[in-house]
């Protein structure tokens, strides 16, 4: 027996614009039966008990609007909430456990937020039920023999104390007009706002209107906020946006320490070295974006981390992906030597009130991708404009006759029309060709996006499309800024390969900027390392190899990482342990070296 999802994507479903061909086709409709009818809005809505898994509607609606999957018949009995006749589904949850920190991952869309939303109160599961919700009784009875049942039973009688930080800190513009300070303090009441604002570097934020803060001041105000409050569990959903490795860093530090005495965290997050570094238990949540989520049983972090690269739950004996995420253990060797330059600079100088950035001499090579790391306030953004066009040095010059093509770390998604049009448009008509299809459309999903206007996008959704739209142009080298924000931990890992190969396939280049060490590990061949002093002072050397770059950028952090002796993956080493101190007396802070590693 199976538990059948049907699920229509009413924002793709157009009945006005298609034949009814979900209705004409279905062999239980023809047969004189009800499967596929519409509703009052002229949507299609699917009976999941009449329908038979042919699966002909899927492929016959041209919007891709149908979705239809076959689960095991058990986890009917765990559905957690559904939204609506043919809408998205949860299956089971994590317990949030005092003293620990549990960590949630998985891809956009899979119901991380969901599942925050109902842990913390703010949404009421219906178990299924979404015609009837049942009432709180028949809620905790569901979850009786669990320790959910007693969550749940607080959660009801309103005696739950709980603290959010929301995802989207953007909003913190709109619902706060007062300065940083007023917000932190209106929030403090465990008396700790002093000592948040130290640890999260806000000094020189708190003062400043909160609609004034850069995006990574609001991220690290938003999570002071949430941690100044006296509760019982805390949720962060998405804590590590807008900050740099060390940011990332000192907020794992203030989550940790709410563990530490004895309260409840949990935390949904992409970047997986952050993650593994603050987690004490890992949940993975599989399934199918839009569709359906299911939430894996309880893992230590390590072991949750290596079966999310590897794809494959063994208690479950469940596979979600095809094929296991690979790292390099030691550092690669240098292959791109023998490439020529293609784009070449003197030493430049850029200067804004209060602000230098001082680039040294260096070059770009033919078929190379150079990953570009540093705290935020450097000018890594300033030195992409330059070599963009959007900006001139004040003194020196570029010496480039190639196009360059550049995606912007600030997206606007004001744009008239939808996605097909729009990349039709900056790729000059090439968009419907065999390898833009193979290299970028189909590997980073945008098929699925390509009736959507892009004003409807999704941070995530526009994160890619942008992506496509700055390689789909015909250039020489790429210049994106942060393309990892908004990416869920699978597609970061999809669009770091698709972008080296594509480079390499085509003999172009890129530059990328992104705080995502993984990310940046997996993509680049070479790496310019940007120091200083943050908001003052930038300064960037010559392009490094891998090694060389990975070790003075994070010597600047004072940060070392060990890899995980199954999977390869950089793991962050606790600060002053054997460890550390041994690979910092060695120069080792990120890869084996090669002759240790032999």
């Amino acid at each position: 027996m199976v538990h059948r999802v049907a699920v229509v994507d009413l924002d793709n479903c157009h009945s006005r614009k298609c034949g009814f061909e979900c209705i004409k086709f279905c062999p239980v409709n023809k047969g004189g039966g009800k499967c596929v009818v519409l509703d009052e809005k002229g949507k299609a809505v699917i009976s999941e008990e009449l329908c038979t898994g042919c699966g002909i509607c899927v492929k016959k609606c041209p919007f891709k609007a149908i979705t239809i999957v076959n689960l095991a018949e058990q986890l009917k009995e765990e559905k957690i909430h559904q939204f609506g006749a043919n809408g998205y589904r949860l299956f089971r949850l994590p317990t949030p456990r005092k003293g620990a920190v549990v960590g949630l991952v998985g891809k956009n869309g899979v119901g991380k937020s969901t599942t925050i939303k109902i842990l913390s109160g703010t949404l009421k599961p219906n178990l299924g039920f979404y015609d009837s919700p049942p009432d709180w009784d028949k809620i905790i009875e569901a979850f009786k023999g669990t320790e959910l049942k007693e969550y749940f039973e607080k959660i009801a009688s309103k005696s739950l104390r709980v603290s959010v930080k929301p995802q989207a800190v953007y909003l913190l513009s709109r619902l706060w007009k007062g300065t940083g300070r007023d917000l932190l303090k209106a929030y403090d009441e465990r008396g700790v706002a002093a000592t948040l604002a130290v640890s999260l570097n806000l000094k020189d934020a708190l003062d400043k209107s909160v609609s004034e803060l850069s995006g990574g001041e609001c991220q690290r105000l938003a999570v002071a906020v949430a941690a100044s409050k006296d509760a019982e569990v805390y949720f962060f959903d998405e804590p590590s946006s807008y900050n740099d490795v060390y940011q990332r860093m000192a907020v794992a530090e203030v989550i940790r320490s709410l563990a530490s005495e004895g309260r409840a965290v949990v935390v949904a997050e992409h970047d997986l070295t952050l993650l593994d570094y603050l987690s004490d238990y890992i949940h993975i949540l599989y399934g199918e974006p839009g569709v359906y989520g299911i939430v894996s049983k309880v893992q230590s972090s390590r072991t949750g981390i290596n079966i999310l690269l590897d794809g494959y739950i063994p208690e479950e004996n469940i596979r979600f992906r095809d094929r296991p995420i690979k790292f390099d253990v030691t550092a690669p060797i240098d292959e791109v030597g023998a490439q020529y330059p293609i784009a070449s600079y003197t030493k430049m100088v850029k200067k804004y009130p209060g602000f230098t950035l001082t680039v040294d001499e260096g070059e770009i090579k033919k078929g190379e991708v150079v990953g570009i790391l540093g705290a935020n306030a450097l000018g890594k953004s300033t030195f992409l404009k330059m070599i963009a066009g959007v900006e001139q040095p004040d003194e020196g010059s570029l010496m480039i006759a190639a196009k360059v093509s550049y995606k912007p770390q600030y997206l606007d998604s004001d744009v008239d029309g939808d996605v097909k049009t729009l990349l039709d448009k900056v790729s000059n008509g090439k968009f419907d060709s065999g390898l833009y299809q193979s290299q970028i459309v189909t590997p980073l999903g945008i098929h699925k996006l390509l009736d959507k206007q892009v004003r409807d996008l999704s941070g995530g959704e526009l994160q890619k499309v942008a992506i496509a739209a700055c390689l789909l142009q015909d250039a020489d080298i790429y210049a994106l800024d942060e393309p990892s924000a908004f990416i869920d931990v699978e597609d970061r890992f999809v669009l770091a390969k698709a972008i080296n190969r594509f480079v390499k396939a085509e003999g172009k280049s890129a530059l990328i900027v992104d705080h995502d060490i993984q990310l940046i590990d997996i993509v680049s061949d070479r790496l310019l390392i940007f120091t200083g002093e943050p908001g003052v002072e930038g300064r960037v050397s010559p392009a490094l190899s891998k090694e060389d770059g990975m070790n003075l950028f994070l010597k600047s952090l004072g940060i070392t990482y060990r890899r995980d002796v199954e999977s390869g993956r950089p793991r962050v080493n606790k600060p002053g342990s054997k460890l550390d101190r041994l690979q910092k007396a060695l120069g080792s802070y990120y890869y084996v070296s090669r002759g240790a590693a032999e």
